[in-house]
């Protein structure tokens, strides 16, 4: 029973994971913290510090310094957009230059938004206006040749995403046409189309609903998220040893990507995401959403523990089951099998693992629905250090 499960996590990490495996959500096999000062925590474990520098190409100071920076640029962002007002036009961080970028529509508040520490990009569109045509691009029906769209701050516009292969395709053109009436949008080639991450009962650290294979995400008080695309709300829960776990509490996809899943039988909760030996298991103590350009990690089961980049926010996502909105974008691999994993940056949880295309022997993108939303939705509270 569960007492297995909690000496096999004590031996690995000195805590319990209940928050372990990442599986992405078809049974087909077809579908696949604080800056580092003295007498203050470290922003990261070494471990933690060796896998960015192996999945980001930094060496050990750069790492820590960009953690600090990425930290810094969390707390800076609430208040750039205040004094940016109705000028704001979105934010992200530059790595380059470790800082905070903020478009702004009008010279005028440039000097209350360098005041906070943020440097400054004049642009034409404010985010009201991107929101809004994000919208109309959102009402609009999409083929399968269109893999998503998303407000883009440092294009200053709505980006769609085209799979080159089918760009020709009369019904892609005729959406890309409808999605360039909308307002500001931009159009991107990509290679593949995204698809969600679940896989067929493999061995591992997984959890499952019949004979699908999904992760665990974080620890909640009184169970875990997950995604949605998992199972539907009553569906029964089994844990790696096939002990009875719990059941969907609530679920939602597509729309959304998101769900919760009660705990007990003697399985309980840590603020802990499994680390798979790459890295040491990770303490999750609070849920400060990362910007765009952040530093970011994912932990899954059948990949692990893989490092890259926050790419976009609110993008749209066009599976062949449906559009999932307000998801957010990276260049972490992912494969069958990762589906309701760990997104997490430095020590703060980001999101769940929705889908992705590629993997990681030749690299890829891969999507997560934001913690804070659904915590927000279930009336949830993060289990924290």
């Amino acid at each position: 029973m569960r007492q297995k499960t909690v000496l096999r996590a004590v031996l690995s990490a000195g805590l319990l994971l209940t928050a372990a495996s990442v599986g992405l959500t078809e049974a087909s096999a077809d579908d696949a913290s604080a800056p580092s000062a003295a007498g203050r925590q470290a922003p990261a474990s070494d471990a933690l510090l060796t896998a960015m520098q192996q999945d980001l190409g930094l060496t050990r100071s750069q790492a820590v310094d960009r953690l600090a920076a990425e930290t810094k640029a969390r707390e800076t962002e609430r208040g750039a957009e205040r004094a940016a007002g109705d000028a704001y036009g979105g934010s992200w961080f530059d790595a380059e230059s470790g800082k905070l970028v903020v478009a702004l529509t009008r010279p005028g508040a440039r000097e209350a938004v360098e005041a906070t520490g943020a440097r400054v990009k004049l642009v034409r569109h404010s985010e009201r206006e991107l929101d809004a045509t994000m919208r109309r691009v959102d009402a609009l029906h999409a083929p399968a040749g269109v893999t998503g769209w998303h407000v883009d701050p440092e294009a200053n516009s709505v980006t769609v995403d085209v799979v080159a292969a089918h760009q020709d395709d009369n019904d892609v053109r005729a959406f890309v046409a409808r999605a360039l009436k909308a307002g500001p949008v931009t159009v991107n080639k990509t290679g593949k189309a995204p698809r969600t991450l679940a896989a067929g009962t493999v061995g591992g650290d997984p959890y499952y609903t019949g004979n699908v294979r999904c992760s665990i995400g974080f620890s909640v008080y009184g169970g875990f998220v997950t995604a949605g695309h998992c199972a539907t709300p009553g569906a029964a829960v089994n844990g790696w040893d096939g002990s009875y776990i719990g059941n969907f509490q609530g679920s939602s996809f597509p729309d959304n990507d998101y769900a919760w899943v009660n705990v007990g039988s003697g399985w309980w909760t840590v603020p802990v995401v499994l680390g798979w030996g790459t890295v040491s298991d990770q303490l999750v103590r609070g849920s400060a959403e990362a910007p765009i350009g952040a530093s970011i990690c994912r932990s899954g089961s059948t990949s692990h523990w893989h490092c890259g980049t926050v790419l976009a926010k609110n993008e749209t996502v066009n599976y062949s089951q449906g559009a999932v909105h307000q998801m957010t974008k990276t260049n972490v691999c992912a494969e069958p099998g990762d589906s309701g994993g760990s997104f997490i940056s430095g020590d703060q949880a980001q999101g769940v693992t929705s889908g992705g295309w590629g993997n990681c022997s030749s690299g890829g993108e891969t999507w997560y629905q934001p913690i804070n939303e659904i915590l927000s939705r279930y009336g949830l509270t993060l289990h924290t250090a």
